[in-house]
């Protein structure tokens, strides 16, 4: 359990305007906690990677003042009387996809009762200025992912972002808003009762305190949670420029799967999606159907069910290791890596050999598991 101490200098930490993320998460490593982040020298800090003197000179100026403090202190009263958790990149609760984001948050405030850590996550997005076609699709979609086990994420903004919350709540799926914004707040305040609804059964998420200010910038950093956190990210509708789009090509540039709904040549909020899927960087979606098919995902009543394929031919060597490793569940690339003592290019051609003889399955986030029979 964080120290109350700890938890004080961490939202200090990432109160310091020369800090973002990933200056954070380096001090965090060479220093070893937020509080010896404020006792640090100056040469000392100097010395962290991408620090430097001048801004190490700021940094130790910042971290002497008290509106450093105060801003803590005053993040703490509101989320012990709110009952906001809050997740530090070092800690369990922390969304682990975001861990292999470089640029992901140091420190998120979340309040809700969701397992951000969920099997399976994907994350629906589009315009704020949905048509019917839009709407009655992410709503048919959503509905026949009821008992897939998926964790539904947005933005909690106008348009498609709102229906898919809305759809998710009403066929009891957990889902989660991440937002621009602190969580003393609901924009647009039009989606105050929706965002009560999912506090019950899914949650809201921010990086931002209650004293950041809110503005457009906000969006574009939020989008990359968005992406960061899902398996794979569905467009339904958005223009070609639209924020929908930025997400799709943040969560192309993270390695997850990316797919888009088709729509009208014509139609100004399919030119998004049509785009996406002509350029090749999305693929075309009609149905939840083709979303589990390509996500390689089941429905649990089949899952529990399924048995670990019995391999027809006698396997040895590099191959026997890896299948040996994965009859427990799922395995990252790493976490192969690590047990298998195996090197990167021998554990690559292994898995590939593996993967062409239709003996393991390829998941998103670079996780490999048997093919079940």
């Amino acid at each position: 359990m964080t120290s109350p101490n700890e938890l004080f200098y961490r939202i200090a930490l990432t109160k310091i305007p020369e800090i973002g993320s990933i200056i954070c998460k380096n001090l965090i490593a060479y220093c070893g906690s937020a509080e010896a982040v404020f006792t640090s020298s100056k040469s000392k800090l100097k010395k962290t990677p991408l620090i430097g003197e001048v801004r190490a000179e700021k940094i130790f100026n910042s971290i002497q003042q008290k509106e450093t403090f105060e801003a803590a202190e005053t993040e703490i009263a509101f989320i012990e009387k709110h009952q906001i958790q809050p997740l530090f990149f070092t800690d369990k609760g922390y969304p682990q996809r975001l861990l292999h984001c470089e640029d992901g948050p140091a420190m998120l405030y979340y309040k809700g009762n969701s397992n951000l850590n969920s099997e399976k996550t994907i994350s629906i997005v589009g315009t704020r200025n949905a048509t019917e076609y839009g709407k009655e699709t992410t709503s048919k979609i959503i509905s026949e992912l009821a008992n897939s086990g998926i964790l539904i994420l947005s933005g909690l903004a106008y348009g498609i972002d709102s229906m898919a919350h809305q759809a998710a709540v009403e066929n009891n799926i957990s889902t989660v808003g991440v937002l621009a914004h602190g969580l003393n707040k609901i924009y647009p305040e039009k989606n105050k009762n929706l965002a009560k609804q999912m506090v019950l059964n899914g949650g809201l998420l921010t990086e931002y305190t209650t004293q950041c200010n809110f503005h457009p910038g906000n969006f574009p950093e939020r989008n990359r949670i968005v992406a960061g956190m899902s398996d794979a990210v569905l467009v339904v509708e958005s223009d070609v420029k639209g924020g929908a789009v930025i997400t799709a090509n943040i969560a192309s540039s993270y390695n997850r799967d990316v797919f888009a709904v088709p729509g009208k040549v014509s139609d100004k909020y399919s030119r998004g999606c049509n785009f996406l899927i002509k350029t090749y960087k999305a693929t075309l979606v009609e149905s939840s159907a083709d979303l589990l098919y390509a996500m390689n995902w089941e429905v649990k009543e089949k899952a529990a069910n399924a048995k670990p394929k019995q391999l027809q031919l006698v396997i040895s060597g590099n191959e026997k290791t890896i299948y040996d490793l994965l009859l427990s569940g799922e395995k990252t690339v790493d976490t192969l890596l690590a047990e298998s003592h195996l090197k990167a290019g021998e554990l690559s051609a292994t898995l590939l050999e593996m993967e062409m003889n239709d003996w393991l399955i390829s998941l998103p986030g670079k996780r490999y598991k048997l093919r079940q029979a």
